[in-house]
Formats: structure tokens, C-alpha cells, sequence
């Protein structure tokens, strides 16, 4: 009979991710797999730049995001230094940040009569235009690398800590160089993390919106599958495109895969010597930390820029702003969409946080304490959101509105958006919650809960009084991530909330910034907000955890 009632849960927890997980994507692919469709996405000259474009963003943004983690990450695993434990830390700094908000401000920055410019000129050089022609493509990946380097320098450090010491030792000894040694023993094991954490950057720039859109680079894919939706009805090109979208990630998804080589999705041999973290002494202790100092600061560029242009009244032709003033976040708190979009993404994001953590602590229970048969299949469903690129489930889910009835009248994303937004959000981020509590139970001896029974308590008994107090730690976090992010999801927000009066923060942000004059200001301003909540939320999850806060991200 306990078998029953976890079999129940788990078909319940399985029922809920194939109708709102891959009900969106096959709605997405039966209709855009007409080869009608097909046949004018790639005859159209426009449609086919933009895929090129998305494909160009995503290869240089990987670029980037290669050449400011690896170093970093050799230097973590290699070398102890002073401030080596805050290093993780000042890594998620990014994260605390959409991209596409710190476009807003990073525009102040990279302007004809920006920072950048103003130094230039001061020089005697001339100007650069950043945000016109090609230079608009280079900040959009400046943009996005500054933001998704976080994921592949965990799973870099995850891989190298992962590596027996003894075997570059073993090499040394037999005379191999520096260079030989990483060649042929540190990068072959360290492929699991490569392709980890690339292949997300990867499809991860290809498939963004919001950061091409705040730019206004608007040959993109999913840009244009964004200006489509309004015509969704009687245009259904926008389907292929989202269909094309994703036969491209998944072909880059394999395509890094095969060229790590065979084994690149594998776990890398786990070390067994311990740390062989060299101490580095005189000047050169201080060279790894200002290497990190450098990135962190960079990485706060954005943030800066958010901060300095929602505070400033005259910003233009100087580095810093001529006088300061509150007068945008009075803006911001006056107008009429500002105050409703809060509420909203609260109400949104709670609904989705008590989602996720129902499905990701049975499929975490099913797959790791109860191991029933098919809690595999629910474990990987549950982690599919991570590989699926999140246009491409909120598109789905506008697709299901149009073509099911049943969808439309308590799905609505014009009339009746709150459960729609609220499973889209929750769909999104229980790979975070399962994550966590996954994490939590591998952790946690079995043995007091088998203690327990043996004493005679009750399935319900043993869950309630033993196991869920021993990893409450790790549902708080991913519940707290669930919410966090909930708040500041952009694809869904922007392609699922269609009426002001149902707009989550993150869509409010968008169309502030679209409003001539003071508009941008003003949008800066709210997402300060936006940003000192996620930075709270991390700060929160990282007293809990501390130094594991970094797991969360490592995919």
C-alpha cells in the first residue's frame, strides 16, 4: 500500500511535466514541422540572417565565456592564495542580474556619448559606435558573456577537483611538461565539465531574447519569433521558426558533444590524493586574487551602469553623472505599471515556488530514497528544462492557448495569465529545487530513517518527523531559487503577459524602457529593485549553504 501512494505521486509529478513541459514543446513542433513553413523560413533572406546572427552570437559569446572561466578556474584548482575562499562567491555576482536589465544601463556605458566614447575623445582618438551596425552585435555578446561565465567556471572547478592529483604527479615524474600534462591528462578529464557547462552557454546565447531585444538587434531568431506572436493567428511561420530554433540547439548540443569525444558527458575519475593546490609566495600571491578582482569588476560593469543611470539627472559626455537625484525611482513607483507588476510577479512567483517544490521534492524523493521504477524517467523529464530553450517552452504554451479550448479559458495569456504564467515559471525552475534536494538527500544517512521504521513509524511518519527536517536546508534553497528567479524570468514574462494590467516586473521593465526620454531612466530605476532582490535572495541561499552555493549552477 505505500508503494500505491508513492506510484500515485510520482504518475501525478510525471503527469504534470508531460502535459506543461512536453505538451509546449510538441504543440511547437506539430505545427512547425509543415514543410510549407519550413520551406519560407529558410527562402526568406531576413529569416535566415537572423539564424545566422543567433548562431554567430552564440559562438562568440562561448568564445568569450571560454577565455575569462578556464584561466580562472586553473588558477582556483592550481594555486592557494589569499582570498581564495571568496572567490566562488564574487563568481555568482553576475547572476544576480538578467542580462537584458543591464543592457538598460550598460547602454549609458557603451553610447556615442558614453563612458567609453568620453575617454576616447578626452584622448584625442575617435569615437567608436558601439551601438550601431556590428558594434551592437559585439556588445550583445559582451553582454551575455559577462553574464553566463558563472556556469561554465563551476563546472570547470567541479571537473579539475574531481581529477586525482596523482595523476599530473604521475606525469611530472616521468618528465612530461607543464603544457604536455594539460594536454593529455587535465583537459581529457576535465570534458565532462567542459560540455557541461559550454553546451548550456551555447544554446543558452543562441536562444536569449532579451538581450538582442533591449539592444535593439532585432535580426534574431528569437527576436523575431517575438514581433511574430502578434500575428500568431494568422501567421503560423512563427512555429517553424521556434521548430528550426530548436533542431539547431539540440544539433549544437550534439555537435559539442562529439567533438569533446566519446565520454565528454561522463563524470570525470574522482580524486582520491586531495588537494595538491600549490602555495604561492611573495608578489605572486596577489596575482591569482587580482585576476579574479579584474573579472568581478568587469562583471559589475552592468550593475554599475544600472545603478549610476537610475540615480543620475545628467549623464552625457562624461564618465560619472553630473548630479545624482530620486527622482526616476519616484517615476518608477508612479506609474501605474510599476506597483501592479510587483504584486504580480509575487503572485506569479509564490504559485510557481509552491509548484516547484511539490514536483522537485517527489521526483528528488522518488529518484534518490524511494528509487521506484520510472522515477528515472521523472528525474530526467524534471532536468529537461535545462537543455530545452526557455523561448521555445513559453511559445509552446502561447501555441497551446491557441489550439485547446480547455487551454484557453484557464490558460488565457490575454485575459486570464496567472496559472499560465505561474506553470511556465515553475516548469522553468524545478531543475533547481530537484537539484538541491537531491544534493541533500545523497548527503543525509539513510540510516536514521530506516531507525525510524524499525521503531514502527509510518511512511508519512519517517518523512515528516526525519527526513524532510534533515534536508529542509536544501528546500529552502531551491525554493528560494524558484522564487528568485521566478521573479526575474524574462522569455516567459515578455511572451506570455500580454495586458499591463497582468505584467510581471520583468515585461514593466521592458516597456518603461521604451517610452522616449525619460522612459530608460525610469526602467533602471525599477530594476535596481530587481537587482538588490536577487542579490538578497543569493546572499540568503549563501548563509544556508555557503560555500555550496555554487552547486545550485553546476549543471
Amino acid at each position: 500500500m505505500r508503494n500505491f501512494y508513492r506510484y500515485l505521486l510520482l504518475a501525478l509529478v510525471a503527469a504534470f511535466l508531460l502535459l506543461f513541459l512536453v505538451g509546449p514543446v510538441y504543440t511547437v513542433v506539430e505545427v512547425g514541422l509543415d514543410r510549407r513553413l519550413l520551406l519560407e523560413v529558410f527562402s526568406n533572406y531576413i529569416y535566415v540572417e537572423g539564424l545566422f546572427n543567433s548562431f554567430l552570437i552564440a559562438v562568440v559569446t562561448t568564445v568569450m565565456v571560454f577565455a575569462i572561466s578556464l584561466p580562472l578556474a586553473l588558477l582556483y584548482d592550481r594555486y592557494e592564495f589569499p582570498g581564495k575562499n571568496w572567490c566562488n562567491l564574487l563568481m555568482m555576482l553576475p547572476m544576480i542580474l538578467p542580462p537584458f536589465v543591464g543592457a538598460l544601463g550598460f547602454q549609458q556605458i557603451l553610447g556615442h556619448y558614453g563612458v567609453i566614447n568620453t575617454l576616447l575623445t578626452g584622448c584625442g582618438l575617435p569615437a567608436i559606435d558601439f551601438l550601431g551596425g556590428r558594434g551592437r552585435f559585439w556588445s550583445v555578446c559582451f553582454i551575455e558573456a559577462l553574464h553566463l561565465y558563472p556556469i561554465l567556471y563551476l563546472n570547470l572547478v567541479t571537473a579539475l577537483g574531481n581529477i586525482d592529483p596523482a595523476l599530473n604527479e604521475a606525469g611530472r615524474n616521468l618528465g612530461a611538461s607543464g603544457w604536455t600534462r594539460f594536454r593529455r591528462i587535465t583537459f581529457p578529464l576535465m570534458k565532462p565539465g567542459i560540455f557541461a557547462g559550454g553546451s548550456i552557454v551555447l544554446v543558452w546565447s543562441f536562444t536569449e531574447l532579451g538581450t538582442p531585444l533591449m539592444f535593439g538587434y532585432n535580426r534574431t531568431t528569437a527576436v523575431q519569433i517575438f514581433n511574430g506572436i502578434m500575428e500568431l493567428e494568422t501567421n503560423p511561420v512563427p512555429y517553424a521558426l521556434v521548430v528550426v530554433m530548436l533542431f539547431f540547439a539540440a544539433a549544437m548540443y550534439l555537435a559539442g558533444k562529439f567533438a569533446l569525444g566519446p565520454g565528454a558527458a561522463n563524470p570525470a575519475a574522482k580524486g582520491t590524493a586531495g588537494s595538491s593546490a600549490t602555495p604561492l609566495a611573495g608578489w605572486r600571491r596577489a596575482l591569482p586574487g587580482a585576476a579574479f578582482l579584474v573579472v568581478t569588476l568587469a562583471a559589475a560593469l552592468p550593475h554599475l551602469a544600472l545603478l549610476f543611470t537610475a540615480f543620475s539627472l545628467r549623464w552625457y559626455g562624461t564618465v560619472l553623472p553630473e548630479h545624482f537625484t530620486l527622482l526616476h525611482f519616484e517615476n518608477a513607483l508612479s506609474n501605474k505599471i510599476v506597483i501592479p507588476s510587483i504584486f504580480n510577479s509575487l503572485k506569479y512567483s509564490f504559485l510557481a515556488m509552491l509548484l516547484a517544490v511539490a514536483a522537485g521534492v517527489l521526483t528528488a524523493l522518488a529518484a534518490v530514497r524511494w528509487k521506484l521504477r520510472g522515477s528515472a524517467i521523472a528525474d530526467l523529464l524534471a532536468m529537461l528544462p535545462l537543455a530545452v530553450p526557455g523561448i521555445v517552452i513559453a511559445f509552446g504554451f502561447l501555441g497551446m492557448s491557441v489550439k485547446y479550448t480547455w487551454v484557453a479559458e484557464y490558460f488565457n495569456p490575454v485575459e486570464n495569465p496567472i496559472w499560465l504564467l505561474a506553470v511556465a515559471y515553475a516548469v522553468r525552475r524545478i531543475p533547481y529545487v530537484v537539484r538541491s534536494v537531491s544534493a541533500g538527500l545523497e548527503q543525509t544517512p539513510e540510516e536514521l530513517e530506516n531507525a525510524a521504521r524499525n521503531c514502527g513509524a509510518g511512511a508519512w511518519t519517517v518523512l515528516r518527523r526525519i527526513t524532510l527536517p534533515l534536508i529542509l536546508a536544501n528546500v529552502i534553497v531551491g525554493a528560494l531559487f524558484a522564487f528568485s528567479f521566478s521573479m526575474l524570468e524574462v522569455s516567459d514574462s515578455l511572451i506570455l503577459a500580454q495586458k499591463s494590467q497582468f505584467y510581471p516586473i520583468t515585461r514593466a521593465i521592458y516597456e518603461l524602457s521604451q517610452i522616449l526620454g525619460s522612459g530608460p531612466f525610469t526602467a533602471c530605476a525599477f530594476g535596481v529593485w530587481a537587482m538588490l532582490f536577487l542579490a538578497a535572495t543569493l546572499a540568503a541561499a549563501g548563509a544556508i549553504l555557503g560555500r555550496k552555493i555554487g552547486s545550485i549552477f553546476k549543471l
